[in-house]
């Protein structure tokens, strides 16, 4: 388990920048004590400073994973959030996007949503501009991995 490089933190931040924007400095900086991102074979984790320094015992081979897996590297140096770093983006997220009840499941079987299934979306949300999906209730939605929400249309648009 290492520390990112420069070049691994600057694609990490401005995929995770997407979601939440200048809110990043918040997520660690927080208040129950600081937390760091390190990488371990591909998988970059989100872990306090504190389990880290009690993890320094443990050899690299043997550790399968620390604190929580906020996403990996491909073979391209590209950066892919897994969805368990969405606990810890909902609650930051600069846009969100509510869907009704009826288009939650179909939603999370891994189809669009149509403007019809919108509940609401907040203002100034921009065409491709990373977004959370909540439900009505205000739950984070878990859509099926491989797939990043990324709304078609601006909030202008859908609003017409």
């Amino acid at each position: 388990m290492r520390p990112l490089t420069e070049e691994e933190t600057r694609v990490m931040f401005e995929k995770i920048a997407k979601y939440i924007g200048e809110n990043l400095q918040l997520l660690v900086d927080r208040p129950d004590g600081a937390y760091c991102f390190r990488l371990h074979n591909d998988r970059v984790y989100y872990v306090s400073e504190k389990i880290l320094k009690l993890a320094a015992n443990i050899s690299g081979d043997k550790l399968v994973s620390l604190g929580t897996c906020f996403g990996k590297f491909t073979k391209t140096h590209k950066f892919r959030l897994h969805i368990t770093a969405l606990d810890y983006l909902a609650p930051y997220a600069k846009y969100k996007v509510w869907i009704k009840p009826g288009a939650e499941q179909s939603f999370l079987y891994g189809n669009h949503v149509l403007k019809s299934g919108l509940g609401r979306i907040t203002e100034n949300t921009c065409q491709y501009q990373g977004v959370v999906v909540y439900s009505m209730a205000d739950v984070p939605l878990k859509h099926p991995p491989r797939r990043s929400w990324l709304p078609e249309e601006s909030t202008e648009t859908v609003r017409r």
